[in-house]
This record gives structure tokens, sequence and C-alpha cells, in this order.
């Protein structure tokens, strides 16, 4: 029944679903419940409103399908999706208005474009009489709740991580719900098919569907895989790419599917097995801290997908002319074999090992002195994971450019990377099958091997496979001496 001393009560209530879709863990949607009203829910898709950045092309994908789960799962309750698209505060405005609702929930949002439309959304709501009420869903710890010594925010991840752990432990996870009263009067709604969100002439998303189960199911399973079969051995092998050892929860956790409250605890709870399953906990925990800093970044730094975050950067001379080696890095076609094999893997299957995409956009940024913006925007279009706050975040800490960077001298030797973490050469044979048949000790350096190596392994360098678009040398020393000028200019 509905709560006798809420008078909104009694007329829907709607909940507005955004990079939260699921029925688990939503605060959001436990609300509306907890009034007792019918429940509307709604997505919509906002391409209109100012800094809202659209979507990428794998992103695009995944969210065709999320929702596709997401509406599966609230009619097997009786709860109606109603997808619209438009500018978000519009939109909202006129479904209260068409469904009569008596209150609007959402769970929050820390883009400076998502924060503008929701504050002028919740007052021109109250001012119709309508209430509003938003949640924490999406971050274990919202950025205005972690402040340093000095009441700023933090630019370096340790202290922040420290700070916000001394906060206190992350609340429980809610369940998901059972039964809940769906709105029965019709409100008009889009269809999936009108949004165009899926590929179809060309579809290069066949890699994508074969690597991925979407939805909030594919997101339960692929945690429980995880914590099985994976989660003791991360701390040690994390950065292996050939390797099973990541949790691939990013796109989950990026659209939602799974809130990092449910990961956050799932993982703690196998502290219990002792042995080096609590150091891997430890670090798997630190590795959503990341993700917690990067949101704690973009919402102090509203523009930094497009804005130095060290000022100083603002005069770097990247390099001009770089069109040809910029799309043999695109397509995979560089001459590195690590670099080659981390584009390859992300353009089959949306998704890339972290290490790999240190190593490739290093490669870009420092070997061929491109601006860090160009590949941002790549990762953008190409990762299924992408989101405001993780993409630019990382993309400037590898350039050195952004908060908590590594210095820009740090230049990644691919070579010694690739040696390191793939020594058996299980990820570059995956994805570079053209070098499958060369010994490990050339594998990642192809064109140090002799003739007679090379003719053995039937390859033939510049036809078979290039030769590198830079001498990693060369590149190397561009970068520094790059870097010098300005630092002298400081």
């Amino acid at each position: 029944m509905p709560n006798s001393d809420d008078p909104s009560a009694a007329r829907p209530a709607v909940v507005w679903f955004r990079d939260d879709l699921r029925l688990a863990d939503n605060p959001a949607l436990a609300a509306a419940m907890a009034t007792g009203a019918p429940v509307l829910a709604l997505y919509v898709l906002d391409e209109e409103s100012p800094d809202i950045r659209p979507l990428g092309g794998a992103a695009r994908w995944w969210l065709a399908g999320s929702l596709q789960r997401l509406t599966e799962s609230l009619a097997a309750l009786g709860v109606p999706l109603v997808l619209r698209r438009g500018a978000a505060g519009d939109v909202v405005s006129a479904v209260v208005a068409e469904s009569g609702a008596g209150a609007v929930f959402w769970n929050r949002r820390y883009g400076g474009g998502e924060i503008a439309v929701d504050t002028a959304l919740k007052a021109r709501l109250a001012a119709d009489g309508v209430a509003v009420k938003s949640f924490q869903g999406s971050l274990l710890y919202e950025p205005w709740a972690v402040r340093s010594g000095e009441d700023r925010p933090y630019r370096v991840f340790s202290p922040f991580w420290r700070a916000a752990r001394a906060t206190g432990e992350p609340r429980r996870p809610l369940p998901a719900p059972t039964a809940v009263s769906g709105f029965s009067s019709t409100v008009a709604s889009d269809t999936l098919a009108d949004w165009t969100l899926t590929p179809t002439r060309p579809d290069w998303a066949g890699g994508l569907r074969e690597t991925f189960e979407l939805g909030e199911a594919g997101a339960e399973k692929r945690l429980s895989t995880f914590l099985d079969a994976a989660l003791a051995r991360y701390a040690d092998d994390r950065d292996v790419p050939g390797g099973t050892t990541t949790s691939v929860l990013s796109p989950h956790l990026r659209f939602g599917e799974i809130s990092p409250f449910r990961v956050w605890h799932a993982a703690a709870a196998r502290v219990a097995e002792g042995g080096r399953t609590v150091r891997a906990v430890e670090k798997f925990h630190a590795e959503l801290g990341w993700r917690e800093f990067a949101w704690h970044l973009l919402h102090h730094a509203p523009d930094l997908a497009t804005r130095n975050f060290q000022p100083r950067f603002d005069d770097f001379p990247w390099a001009d002319g770089e069109d040809a080696a910029v799309a043999a890095w695109r397509r995979g076609q560089t001459g590195v074999p690590i670099v080659d094999a981390g584009m390859r893997q992300l353009w089959t299957t949306g998704w890339m090992h972290n290490r790999v995409r240190m190593i490739t956009a290093s490669f870009l940024v420092k070997h061929l002195l491109v601006d860090w913006r160009v590949g941002e925007a790549w990762f953008w279009d190409t990762l299924v994971d992408a989101d405001q706050a993780n993409n630019p975040a990382s993309w400037q800490w590898v350039a050195g450019t952004g908060a908590d960077a590594a210095p820009y001298v740090r230049v990644f030797n691919p070579v010694l990377q690739g040696e390191k973490f793939d020594a058996d050469g299980t990820y570059v044979r995956r994805w570079v099958p053209e070098l499958a048949r060369l010994p490990d000790a050339f594998l990642h350096k192809p064109w140090e091997a002799p003739a007679e190596v090379r003719s053995a392994a039937r390859l033939h360098l510049g036809r078979d496979y290039p030769l590198p678009v830079v001498t990693l040398a060369d590149g190397r020393a561009r970068a520094l001496a790059a870097f010098e000028r300005i630092r002298a200019a400081a």
C-alpha cells in the first residue's frame, strides 16, 4: 500500500535509469518500490543536452543489448520500460506530465554536464510539485566526500585511496526486487530499433558478441567466474595479457549492470580463504579504487577529456603529419608486435587488457608524439567500457599530462614490456598470427631475427608484417627532447 505520509505515493513513481541498468542494488528502484506507488521505468538517450558526450560506436552496441536485457527483466516484474530520445530535462518532464507521476527517482551522476541537467530538472520538477530523490548507486565514495586535510580534492591516487578507505567500509548491496507494482497505463515509447544503436552495414560487432554476455545476468556470471577461477592469482598475474586473471567487469560496471558495492563485497568475502587471496583482494579493491579516483578527477575537472590537467603541457610540440602512423596504430599495423596485438584485440572484441592499454597509449603519445586526445577519441569510439572518467584520466596518466601521472620522461619500451608480460608469446601469437612461427627470442622484435630465422618462420618483413613505423630509440629520443623544450620554457 502507498505510504500515507507521502502524498505523492498514490501517483506513479518514475525511475529514471541512466548508467545503472540493473535491478539488484539499485537504490533508486528500491526507494520507488518502497513508496508503494506504481513504478514506471524510463531511459533517455540524450545526445542533445549541452556538455553530454555522445557514446562511441562500441558503447552504443553494448547499450542496445543492455537495454534489451533490462526491458526483459523489468517486464518479468510487470514494470514497463519507456524509451525516449532527446534532451533529458524536456523528456523526463514530458513523461512525468503524461503519466501523472508524483515522484522521480534516480541514481546520481558525476560529470559536469550531467550534474547541470539533473540540477535544473530537479528544480523544474519541484516547481511543478513533483518530488525528486537521488541516491548513491554507481560509486563507492562520492567525489565531494573525499577531501584532503586542506579541504581540497586529491590529485594523487595513494592519499586519495587512504582517505576514502578511512571514511569506512562501503555499504552492503541491496537485494533484487521480487515483486513490484508496475504502472499499468500506456505511455508512448520508442523502440530500440528506432535508435539504430547496432551496426548493420557493415556489421563489425561479431567479435563483440562472441566475447561478451550482456546484461545483469552476464555481469553476475562474469563476477562468479572471476572469483572462482582467477581472484587468488590476481595480485601476481593481472598484468599478463595472455592469461585469464583480470575480471573483465569494466563494461558491466560502466553501464551499471552490476554495482561496485556488489563487486566489492563479493571479493571481500573471499578473504576468508586466506593465503594469497588476502593480498589479491586488497589489490583488486585498489583497482576499483582507481575507477573511483577517475570519477573524483572528472567531478572536479569536467573538461578532463579535452584539456591537459597540467596546463604546462598546453604548449607541448605534438608532431604534425603523423596521419599514416596513426592509421597504422589504429589498424594494428605499426610493426611493433605487442602494440599491434592490443589494437587488434580492441578492434575485434571492443576490449583490451589494461597493461596493453598502457603500452599502446604510450607508443602513440611518446614514440609517435601524437596528442593524447587523438588516442582518447579512438578508445572512446572502440571500447565497450569507455566512460567519461576512466578513459581520459587513463590517457592523461600515460601521457604524463594528468593527475598522479607517470612522469612524461617514463616511456614504455614495448619490446621489454612484451618480453616481460607476454614471455611465452601467447598474447601476440593469438592476435598477430603472421608472427606465430617466430621463436620466443624474436617474437617481440622480429626485425632483429636473422634472415634464416625469418625464412623458417615464413615471415617476409614489409610484406607479411610491416617494419616498425618508427625506430623505438629514435621515437623515445624525440619525445624526451620535446619534453625538455617545454621544461626549459617553464
